[in-house]
């Protein structure tokens, strides 16, 4: 198994890419008491200097302490724990009920979600993160999204957030007059 490794705009994090789908759902582990639903990000989280792991549908993103070791010296342990974990067979998450929402979106909720969905959250992939909707006040037209995995943290995010997503959602849904990060 060959797994490549890509930069992302955020030096904090490696996307690792094993030439296979990895979660058909992102997915995202921040401390080690989430990393338990997952034998592989609990392992990541075991090494020393990570910080966060980010499942995508054919990558895995690894988010590095800031002041912990340099990738030089955490890239073969990760590449062997993804190695590992895809080789061996067992699932990636061991808990796979997750709730689904069950609530009717609203018209204008459906083409803000769409439009995440069609054209942003792919180009944020690319990145090694995702984009997700939170809420939106209709009264304010305040869109709220939540950054995860390279995209959290990144210096480069809230440019992205307001330059490219803000400008998209203001084109295509008019009801949108901002666009805010839930941290």
């Amino acid at each position: 198994m060959f797994i490549q490794t890509e930069p992302t705009p955020n030096p904090n994090v490696l996307k690792f890419l094993p030439g296979r789908e990895v979660s058909a759902q992102p997915r995202e582990y921040r401390t080690v008491d989430e990393a338990v639903a997952s034998p592989l990000a609990e392992g990541l989280f075991a090494l020393e200097g990570v910080a966060g792991v980010f499942y995508g549908s054919d990558y895995v993103s690894v988010t590095r302490q800031a002041d912990g070791p340099d990738w030089s010296q955490m890239k073969a342990p990760i590449l062997a724990a993804i190695m590992d974990q895809f080789v061996s067979g067992r699932p990636l998450v061991q808990d796979e009920g997750a709730a689904a929402d069950t609530a009717e979106d609203t018209e204008i909720v459906s083409e803000i979600k769409q439009l995440l969905d069609s054209r942003i959250r792919p180009a944020v992939a690319q990145d090694g993160g995702d984009i997700l909707f939170d809420a939106f006040d209709e009264e304010t037209g305040v869109l709220t999204l939540r950054m995860r995995g390279a995209c959290a943290g990144c210096p480069s995010s809230s440019a992205t957030l307001k330059a490219g997503v803000e400008q998209m959602m203001k084109h295509y849904v008019p009801e949108v007059t901002r666009v805010e990060q839930v941290l």
